[in-house]
């Protein structure tokens, strides 16, 4: 279940290409929703269980995520899954939006009035969907994305909206 709420939190907010994006530290929110009130709980305590992780395990977790310029995730009060990842000014030249997935992934973008349309494919992790990013300027956006994980027991849906902001132009080291 772990796998299935970090696989979602990535893929809702990994494939876009921004109009124009502020290099530096972002806060990225992702509220996933499933419509099936026992995987709701399931992610909920997952969420649950991450912050109460043993110290040692905890500082394993968040040295594996540092790595990749990721913090690890917290429990937002609303239900959803908070993490400050940086944007470099590679990315930013390149209008790409933190988290990138990795894995064996194809996705396409399609520019519409105050954003973009996107979808994707992955065979690992073997997941789909689709969806909307809309900006707000180059420092803010939220993106709503249907998404279909087909590893582990079979598949399962999710609704995964996730905003992003841009919180300062200084990332901490890695």
């Amino acid at each position: 279940m772990k796998r299935l709420l970090i696989t979602l939190a990535v893929l809702a907010s990994a494939h876009a290409s921004a109009q124009t994006i502020k290099p530096g530290l972002w806060e990225l929110s992702n509220k996933i929703k499933t419509g099936d009130a026992r995987t709701d709980q399931a992610l909920s305590s997952a969420l649950s269980q991450l912050a109460m992780l043993p110290p040692e395990q905890r500082a394993k977790v968040e040295a594996m995520m540092k790595q990749n310029g990721v913090s690890v995730p917290q429990a937002g009060g609303d239900g959803s899954l908070k993490m400050t990842t940086c944007v470099t000014p590679e990315m930013a030249a390149r209008k790409e939006l933190p988290l990138n997935q990795k894995g064996q992934c194809t996705s396409k973008q399609d520019p519409v009035p105050g954003g973009l349309n996107v979808s994707f494919t992955c065979a690992n992790p073997a997941s789909s969907g689709n969806g909307q990013i809309r900006f707000q300027g180059d420092s803010a956006y939220t993106a709503t994305m249907n998404v279909t994980n087909n590893s582990g027991t079979g598949p399962q849906s999710a609704v995964v909206e996730s905003t992003g902001r841009w919180l300062g132009a200084s990332c901490p080291a890695k």
